[in-house]
């Protein structure tokens, strides 16, 4: 893969469940300048109701502020700009169909991350922006729908676990009317603390030196116990939390809160946010906590510097797979050799790109991982196991993905997978699985070494493959599991051909 010049402007958008946030940043040294920032309480969470279904109005909301984002990155390529969203996207049911309006609004794609990875990305983001030193610390960012919990030491994140409370969601169910009292306080935090006790012991055990806030709640607790008088050097302590939460009692409805560093815009959603934020003070036995201006949407900006300087997330996670159900490497290089061979002749008509040659390469590493479980019907074992695995720096988009593509590698061809993708992946994904057919079938017998004597040439729905004269005839098994392939692919409406040169 041929070493690109780094975009000088780049751009990360977080859709979060309560804010939606764009950053635009100039790539300085490795590093970047923040160019511009934009930030607009979209409330998407709000607009979740008892279906789970977004609502007509939220939709609107969030459609209308991406319009306007996306008047803001309209000339930036695709691959300088990454966008993600979080927890209430992960969770509403007509979540694909307001994407596809999304992406358009916005003109650009969506990837929905998975609450590992967005802990993964929000502590990518605070370590960064703290520059951290190898000292432990924990990381807590409290979202719309989903609170995050990092341990890590450096720019290495060792523990991740998202929880499925936050400020809007534990406001709308324990606060819906705006009523603010000591017992709906004390019943929201034995919640909270309910989820917690899945990570508790394990957190306490493995222990940190420092712990970090980051996003909207715990900045703006922070602002607020600072502006009261309740921790002077701002940073948030369990006594400061209980101040807070006596003052927020006594004024007995979120109508007439009034308090020093409190927005209006943020007034509806403190009471769960605080909620949460004293039940893993208590929990995890935090004594203070310090905010970073970093999270989210940093992360994703520095992890796309990393993809543009081929330092990908991506590829260590596929190594560490590879390792760990220590695959056959000998023949996942040969497959590698093949794939490049047969994507090189295609890529142009095929319209692939250096990512799809990625993408390729991650499912031939990986297309055997099955084998730890069972021969017999290995591939299908390959796909579990990358459709149910956290694999770190991919979104959930890529991971179906990859997980159609060593499905599709043999025997029938994955249709009903490929049409559960984004219609804006499918053509590829489809095509890729053709080509990595071809390449396990010209490897089956795991002895190619080098380029093979292969002429490939393609349309929309035909494979035209053209071999030297009696080749075929020198290698009958090869030809068997060619015309066995021409069945396969014919079944849903693919011609695969095959030639000798005369």
């Amino acid at each position: 893969m041929s070493k690109q010049t780094p975009p000088p402007v780049l751009a990360a958008i977080d859709l979060g469940s309560n804010s939606f946030h764009m950053i635009i940043a100039r790539l300085r040294d490795d590093h970047f300048q923040v160019v511009d920032k934009l930030r607009e309480m979209v409330q998407l969470r709000a607009g979740l109701n008892k279906q789970g279904k977004l609502s007509k109005a939220a939709q609107e909301r969030a459609l209308a502020c991406l319009e306007r984002f996306g008047q803001r990155i309209k000339d930036l390529p695709e691959d300088s700009v990454r966008v993600v969203g979080t927890n209430t996207l992960r969770i509403a049911k007509n979540s694909d169909s307001f994407l596809k309006k999304a992406s358009k609004a916005l003109g650009h794609s969506i990837q929905i991350v998975t609450g590992e990875e967005e802990a993964r990305l929000i502590y990518l983001g605070v370590a960064y922006a703290l520059s951290f030193d190898d000292t432990r610390r924990l990381v807590m960012d409290i979202g719309g729908g989903s609170t995050e919990f990092i341990i890590g030491e450096g720019l290495t994140g060792l523990e991740r676990e998202s929880l499925n409370m936050g400020c809007v969601s534990f406001s709308q169910r324990f606060f819906a009317d705006g009523r603010l009292t000591q017992d709906r306080m004390k019943t929201a935090i034995i919640a909270a603390a309910t989820e917690l006790r899945s990570i508790q012991k394990n957190y306490r055990d493995i222990g940190w030196e420092e712990a970090i806030g980051a996003s909207g709640t715990i900045r703006c607790v922070a602002n607020i116990v600072k502006e009261e008088g309740w921790a002077a050097d701002g940073r948030i302590t369990a006594s400061s939390l209980d101040a807070l939460i006596t003052a927020m009692t006594e004024a007995g409805h979120i109508d007439v809160l009034t308090l020093t560093g409190l927005s209006a815009e943020r007034r509806n959603v403190l009471p769960g946010g605080v909620a949460v934020l004293r039940a893993a003070f208590e929990q995890l036995k935090i004594t203070q906590m310090t905010v970073s201006d970093g999270a989210l949407r940093e992360g994703l900006l520095y992890d796309l510097i990393g993809r543009i300087k081929h330092d990908d997330e991506r590829e260590r996670t596929v190594k560490a797979l590879a390792r760990r159900y220590h695959t056959d490497q000998a023949q996942a290089d040969r497959v590698i050799t093949m794939l490049d061979q047969l994507f090189d002749q295609c890529k142009q008509r095929w319209r692939l790109d250096d990512d799809h040659r990625s993408q390729l390469h991650w499912a031939a590493q990986l297309h055997e991982i099955g084998l730890s479980i069972s021969h017999e019907q290995y591939h299908k074992h390959s796909y579990y196991l990358l459709a149910h695995s956290h694999l770190p720096g991919f979104s959930r988009e890529e991971q179906h993905a990859l997980a159609v593509l060593v499905l599709g590698q043999r025997r029938r061809f994955p249709v009903k997978h490929i049409d559960r993708l984004p219609k804006n992946m499918q053509l590829a994904v489809s095509r890729m699985v053709i080509l990595l057919r071809l390449a396990m079938v010209f490897n089956r017998g795991r002895s190619v070494e080098g380029d093979m004597p292969i002429s490939l040439d393609v349309e929309q729905q035909s494979v035209v493959i053209t071999l030297p004269s009696g080749w075929l005839t020198e290698h009958p098994l090869t030809e068997s599991d060619l015309m066995q392939e021409m069945d396969y692919l014919q079944r849903v409406d693919l011609k695969l051909s095959l030639h000798e040169h005369s």
